[in-house]
């Protein structure tokens, strides 16, 4: 199998989760363990502002990327298309990205130590996308909040208009108005 492919195995598929869980464990030892004490507030606080970051990163790659641009607009559809298939981002891509466009910036602007938080932040939210986007479409469950997920990400996926972009969280879909005309019940956000 290719590095780049996009329908995975059920194998990579799962290697897929196992290596961010992994990076998670890692950063957040790494951080518990060297960090320096003094900067532990910072970091905490850094660690929340990567989780929240995700969510808008989240919301502005789902609707001007893979609903916009070539050739991830085609490779999405492909998930529309056939969204019961294992279709997502090959993991050295979205690694690849996140240690371009979030880890060395932050590095460079904010330092070592609130550069790690930070990442770990968007780690742990792309994550709970990864796990929440598979659990929309394979699981079954009388879970409140993963219903609300569930009608959610269908509206996006059944309507085909440019609505629901959020999958963890419907708050940047309000904020941006792209909810959709009598959403009705899944107007609430998150």
């Amino acid at each position: 199998m290719g590095l780049f492919r996009l329908e995975h195995s059920k194998l990579a598929y799962c290697a897929d989760f196992a290596s961010y869980a992994a990076a998670v464990v890692f950063i957040s030892a790494w951080l518990l363990a060297a960090a320096p004490r003094e900067q532990e507030l910072t970091l905490g606080a850094c660690t929340v502002v990567g989780i929240v970051g995700w969510t808008l990163l989240e919301y502005l790659l789902h609707r001007f990327v893979l609903h916009g641009l070539q050739p991830f607009r085609a490779w999405h559809e492909a998930h529309h298309d056939r969204p019961a298939a294992l279709i997502c981002t090959p993991t050295v891509l979205s690694a690849g990205l996140i240690v371009l466009l979030v880890y060395l910036p932050a590095c460079w602007l904010i330092g070592l130590w609130p550069a790690n938080a930070v990442t770990l932040g968007v780690l742990v939210g792309y994550m709970s996308y990864a796990v929440t986007h598979h659990m929309t479409h394979h699981w079954r469950s009388g879970n409140a909040w993963l219903g609300r997920r569930k009608r959610w990400h269908a509206r996006h996926h059944h309507v085909r208009a440019p609505v629901c972009f959020g999958v963890t969280s419907g708050v940047w879909d309000w904020v941006f108005r792209s909810i959709g005309k009598s959403a009705g019940p899944l107007q609430e956000p998150g």
